[in-house]
């Protein structure tokens, strides 16, 4: 019995064929906790493959829980939000990993800042898969930025799930 489950187990497991970016025509949607230093919130971003290795997509991102500042005060609605366009370098195949792994560094032109990302996505079906993304800024368009103005414009960190579309 045990010898009939562990062949029924392996025969299922190799027909499934997870693949983290395709290239051309690959599109991806995340949905993401985004954490960073004075607020938490969630992360939508859409990436759209160009080529063998090349994606673009567009990021928007919603701080759900912010601290206040030394006034009392609490950010508005603008000081939460932001929207980024972004390219990526998708290089899972150019390091010849496995290929439900996707690297992808990128930059990325927002609301607030020029910058840069560096994420991994991770797919344990055709459809469903885990993805990590760090981010920073390069140039901030305010670069004295103060108090609310500096959120979604330093150091952010995302956890979530990818889905294939």
């Amino acid at each position: 019995m045990k010898k009939t489950f562990s062949l029924l187990l392996l025969s299922f497991t190799s027909l499934i064929s997870a693949q983290a970016f395709k290239g051309k025509g690959d599109i991806k949607f995340d949905i993401a906790a985004n954490i960073q230093n004075g607020g938490s919130g969630i992360r939508l971003s859409n990436d759209y493959g160009l080529g063998e290795n090349i994606s673009i997509g567009v990021v928007g991102s919603y701080l759900l829980s912010v601290s206040r500042d030394e006034l009392d005060n609490k950010p508005d609605f603008s000081d939460r939000v932001d929207i980024k366009a972004r390219f990526n370098a998708n290089l899972g195949n150019v390091f010849n990993i496995d290929e439900k792994v996707d690297i992808y560094p990128g930059l990325d032109l927002g609301l607030r800042n020029f910058g840069a990302h560096l994420g991994v996505r991770y797919f344990f079906t055709e459809g469903f898969g885990i993805v990590s993304e760090i981010g920073f800024p390069i140039a901030k368009y305010k670069p004295e930025a103060t108090g609310f103005e500096r959120l979604n414009n330093q150091f952010v960190f995302n956890i979530g799930a990818s889905f294939n579309l």
